[in-house]
């Protein structure tokens, strides 16, 4: 119930932002409004303004549209002509239409300006002990360094949290650039040396779990203690309970939660065959060994070690804010930059530099909007601001159909000085519906394939 609360008021706000700026700008360049309409179906709500616009708020609040006094749609008295969209300049007409991706992302850059402002708890930005043969580890990271600062080109940027780095990370990946990271032994301690992540040898740019792993900074530091146990897991078959702090497995000490993982995981060869292990555990006063055998579990194309437990104390904290100032400014800086990545992500995966698989879908996006609203409100409009960003940039996309195919027509009235002929507007738009309709089933599959494992 909390993912379908939570996805239709982060899909109804999204909707009434993006027809608020064509509404807005429609009013200041003087073109009436006939209808503003937030969702589909039976309308809830129904009520008029002075200047004789109706508001709808339907049952479905799956769309939305701001209809216009407009030649095209419907007659026009002789003497409102002058007032409708269609007879408006190219200049107006060109900034109604780009209103609604703008209104978009200016919420998102008021969104994450606020965030930055009121402070959230984060991971500090402590690394793990990195797994064998990954870039963390070959460029001589050990485990416990506090991050302080990261820089893709000569410029560090300071590092506040774990969530910060892994940003960073994000954006060196895409980039296809390395990043050299400035470590110290604390977050007031000098710098003590710095490493570099030589990103750019990955051969991918793609960002999910198995990218990360291969980095080896997956997860903040954490001490190896087991959290929740479940009844019917392999941590509950060998005695183990909450609170149990694992010293080493197999003889080898386990300095850290991730290294614990990774021992788990290790323990299922190719076949799906799990082998038993010796875990060394400290429990109150006691010293423990008991005999763990994980259970196999498939992961994509391999197989991993499983023992149904919480792995790992929740990390140090850390609360990041800044000033008012500051904040605005880091919001429009993170706007403009998670913009770009997705532009960036869009275009890879429209030459086949990314998978098609990266396209997410109205299920996935519901699935995201529950799980941060339980998360608490900070992380709910974190999420609120990314979808905002992502359908800000959708719609400015040259896409017939989208606001931006509408302004790639008005590109082509400037240059050509006379409007596109009508048949061609309606080839195109039938075009565009039919890509819109493939992405939209590729993202549906996306979403049911994820769902389904």
């Amino acid at each position: 119930m909390l993912t379908v609360f939570s996805f239709l008021v982060a899909i109804s706000i999204l909707i009434a932002v993006h027809e608020w700026g064509h509404y807005r700008a429609a009013v200041a360049c003087g073109v009436p409004v006939l209808r503003f309409s937030i969702g589909f179906g039976r309308p809830l709500l129904r009520w008029r303004n002075r200047a004789g616009t109706e508001f709808v708020v339907s049952a479905l609040p799956l769309g939305g549209y701001v209809r216009m006094l407009d030649e095209r749609e419907g007659p026009v008295a002789a003497q409102q002509r002058h007032l409708a969209f269609n007879a408006r300049p190219l200049h107006q007409r060109a900034f109604i239409v780009a209103a609604g991706p703008a209104a978009n992302l200016l919420l998102a850059a008021a969104l994450y300006a606020f965030i930055a402002w009121w402070g959230t708890p984060q991971p500090q930005p402590v690394l793990a002990v990195p797994a064998a043969d990954t870039l963390a580890q070959r460029a001589g990271i050990r485990g416990g360094e506090w991050v302080q600062a990261a820089a893709i080109d000569d410029h560090p940027e300071a590092v506040r949290s774990f969530d910060e780095l892994r940003w960073r990370i994000s954006r060196a990946v895409l980039d296809g650039r390395d990043l050299r990271l400035w470590l110290a032994d604390g977050p007031e301690a000098p710098a003590l040396r710095t490493v570099e992540l030589p990103l750019s040898q990955l051969g991918s740019r793609e960002l999910d779990t198995a990218t990360f792993e291969r980095i080896g900074i997956v997860a903040p530091w954490s001490a190896p203690v087991l959290g929740d146990v479940l009844p019917d897991g392999a941590a509950a078959a060998a005695g183990l309970q909450p609170g149990d702090r694992v010293l080493a497995v197999d003889g080898e000490a386990v300095p850290d939660a991730q290294t614990l993982r990774a021992r788990i995981r290790s323990a299922v060869d190719a076949q799906g065959r799990a082998r038993a292990q010796v875990w060394r555990i400290e429990r109150g006063q006691q010293t423990l060994e008991l005999t763990v055998t994980p259970q196999a579990q498939r992961q994509g194309e391999a197989w991993v070690g499983r023992v149904g437990a919480m792995i790992g104390e929740a990390p140090a904290m850390t609360v990041v804010s800044s000033g008012p100032l500051a904040a605005v400014g880091e919001g429009v800086a993170r706007t403009a930059e998670v913009a770009g990545l997705t532009l960036q992500m869009m275009g890879r995966m429209l030459v086949g530099e990314a998978s098609l698989r990266n396209l997410s879908g109205p299920l996935t996006i519901a699935d995201y909007a529950g799980r941060s609203a339980s998360l608490g409100a900070m992380a709910f409009l974190s999420f609120l601001a990314l979808v905002s960003v992502s359908l800000g940039v959708l719609n400015l996309l040259p896409l017939p159909v989208l606001d931006g195919g509408h302004l790639m027509y008005y590109l082509w009235e400037a240059v050509a000085g006379r409007p596109l002929p009508e048949v061609w507007m309606d080839r195109l738009q039938r075009g565009g519906v039919a890509i819109l309709v493939a992405l939209m089933s590729l993202a549906l599959f996306n979403d049911l394939a994820r769902l389904l494992g």
